[in-house]
């Protein structure tokens, strides 16, 4: 018995929090702001990526002319290199995916259909 009481409470509550963030204007001046500060910074981690990559593929071929060579010492420091290269790659991609979702609460909330609203 308390426990269904309990949950319809909290159902209630999650209900008007819910409702009050939909329900809140936004000003559509701040919110093309924020959209072309976001597209820019998702243009400038395209970029990064771009060069991270590169950036692998040059330690990837200096990894395998070390190992051809013989020299265990370059070729261990490049595989470091590439290791880390990757983890920056890899944290590229994750800004750009978090900046694409920004941008694109960012017009939902512009047309009017909050995370609850809109279109069925």
């Amino acid at each position: 018995m308390r426990r269904s009481i309990f949950g319809a409470i909290l159902f209630m509550m999650a209900s008007l929090v819910a409702f009050g963030q939909a329900a809140t204007p936004s000003d559509p001046a701040q919110d093309h702001k924020e959209l072309q500060q976001l597209n820019h910074d998702a243009l400038q981690d395209k970029q990064e990526a771009q060069k991270e990559q590169n950036n692998v593929d040059k330690d990837r071929a200096e990894l395998k002319s070390a190992v051809k060579d013989g020299d265990k010492a370059e070729a261990k420091k490049d595989s470091q290199d590439l290791r880390q290269a990757k983890r920056g790659l890899n944290q590229d991609k994750h800004d750009i995916k978090q900046d694409m979702r920004q941008s694109r609460q960012i017009r939902m909330n512009a047309q009017g259909m909050g995370p609850r609203g809109g279109r069925r």
